[in-house]
């Protein structure tokens, strides 16, 4: 079956790209994507029919997938492109979002949102039946057929990594997998990503819930409890679907930008046990959102930004891991700033630095993975004296950080998109977790080294051996040099021809 998957889905690029219309990777997805959702929304409406007598699919029946894209020889040609452009989409765009009651209808609300920030590239409709023939040819209501195109669909995701901007949505499956395994929600704890992109920390996440949950009861809660936000279209269909291939019925995925809500609105029944999250990074806030921040915290980097309000949305006693570039741990102004809140709210206890190429090719930069846990209020009795007293720089919740350098494969020079990073090579980081010594890729930090350093969190592994400086060094300085002065010569010969 999985050969098959993968065939369908081959036959399925093929067409697009025969297709005018779908320009690159990126729309190639998105396109790939709202259809994806739309019939697998489908095949999950007639399970719930078939389940519960009351239920009504909140699409109408002429646009149900069933009911236009299901039939081989159904509609097709230019009446499929109006249809589908004229019809389906302006239909499901303005979709009612509550019953008749005046209840909210939070599986018409996705559907709603889903067709509002998307677009139907194709401009053949031939094409366009190709392709809903070829996804019918998967039933998503066989739960093993769900399961292997849910690794199948991974593998969609990646692309995204040479898909232009859109890379920035997918975070390596090894990589989500590691953070949630290492910070161990429990079923009941809310768990949030405030920049959930394509879902891959939440999809992580639910597949660690998945064994403590033994009752419909208990699969309800982790569908309430795992949640996330993402204020783009493509990823937020993408994530929805992506949480559907994994059991959950309505995701509770908001689509909105995290940024935009102000800093000082978030009260503490908006706290969450947890935060797993992959910020973006290297780029810049729109819409002014940086003033919604406390003015000495306020800059346009967005992943400074996503840390200060991470710190914020975390219960005391919550506990986040996050993914951040070296930039975010070094740097002077807000940044500094940003870093010292940090240590002062959070006990910031272990930063593993990934290498270089671990999200190549959409980005190169050099990325770290931080975990921490926000401090708890203590009640002290009356005249009791202060926390901490006789312990220095007893203002920062952190005492001292753990680094952990991991390292590639021995023989592999760089990850990439044939070589990604694997989940079992964490396995020796692991094993240092729970019994921790320092060792040649182990090293730590106490505060007032930090503190010293104005919270610079930038710090090479001291084990690591310089590397000597290359005999020929000297050598090769002297050829330049001599190059050099051989150039200022013709410079000034030019010179002087010219003004002769």
């Amino acid at each position: 079956m999985a050969h098959n998957l993968s065939g369908i889905i081959k036959s399925i690029r093929d067409t697009m790209r025969e297709d005018k219309g779908v320009n690159g990777d990126a729309q190639r997805i998105e396109q790939l994507g709202w259809m994806l959702f739309l019939k697998i929304f489908d095949d999950k409406d007639q399970e719930m029919e078939l389940l519960d007598d009351a239920y009504v699919s909140p699409i109408p029946a002429e646009y149900q997938w069933r009911n236009w894209a299901a039939n081989a020889e159904g509609i097709t040609g230019d009446a499929l492109l109006e249809f589908i452009d004229r019809g389906l989409f302006p239909t499901l765009r303005q979709l009612p979002t509550t019953s008749v009651g005046g209840a909210a209808n939070p599986r018409a609300l996705l559907v709603s949102e889903v067709f509002e920030g998307n677009n139907n590239y194709m401009k053949s409709g031939t094409n366009l039946r190709k392709v809903c023939n070829k996804l019918n040819e998967i039933d998503f209501n066989v739960a093993t057929e769900r399961h292997l195109f849910g690794d199948l669909y991974e593998n969609i995701l990646r692309e995204l990594q040479s898909a232009g901007d859109s890379g920035e949505f997918y975070t390596p499956r090894a990589v989500t997998q590691f953070m949630a395994d290492i910070i161990a929600p429990r079923l009941g704890e809310v768990v949030y990503d405030p920049a959930c992109g394509t879902g891959g920390f939440l999809t992580a996440v639910i597949e660690h819930l998945k064994p403590q949950a033994n009752t419909v009861a208990d699969r309800q809660l982790i569908q309430a409890n795992v949640r996330g936000t993402e204020y783009k279209p493509l990823p937020y269909v993408l994530a929805l679907t992506n949480l559907i291939l994994h059991d959950v019925e309505v995701p509770n995925i908001r689509y909105d930008d995290s940024l935009a809500r102000e800093y000082t609105s978030i009260r503490d029944r908006d706290r969450v046990d947890v935060i797993l999250a992959n910020p973006p990074f290297g780029g810049t806030v729109a819409n002014g959102n940086e003033g919604n921040f406390p003015a000495n915290f306020r800059t346009r980097e967005s992943a400074d930004l996503f840390l200060v309000l991470i710190v914020n949305l975390l219960k005391q006693g919550g506990r986040a891991a996050l993914v951040l570039p070296d930039g975010s741990l070094t740097g002077e102004g807000v940044k500094q700033r940003v870093r010292e809140k940090l240590l002062t709210d959070c006990n910031l206890h272990t930063i593993v630095r990934l290498p270089q190429s671990v999200f190549a090719p959409y980005a190169t930069v050099s990325t770290n993975l931080l975990f921490f846990e926000k401090k708890q209020s203590v009640n002290l009795p009356s005249g009791a004296g202060p926390l901490f007293e006789t312990e220095p720089n007893h203002a920062y919740a952190t005492r001292e950080i753990w680094y952990y350098e991991h390292q590639l494969p021995e023989g592999q020079k760089a990850y990439s998109k044939t070589k990604p990073i694997r989940l079992d090579e964490f396995d020796k980081l692991k094993a240092w977790w729970t019994k921790r010594e320092e060792n040649e890729q182990a090293w730590r930090v106490p505060i007032e080294q930090l503190v010293a350093r104005n919270f610079d969190l930038d710090i090479k592994n001291p084990h690591r051996k310089t590397e000597e400086t290359p005999a020929e060094t000297a050598e090769l300085i002297a050829l330049l040099s001599q190059s050099m002065q051989r150039s200022l010569k013709l410079l000034a010969g030019l010179k002087e021809a010219v003004e002769a």
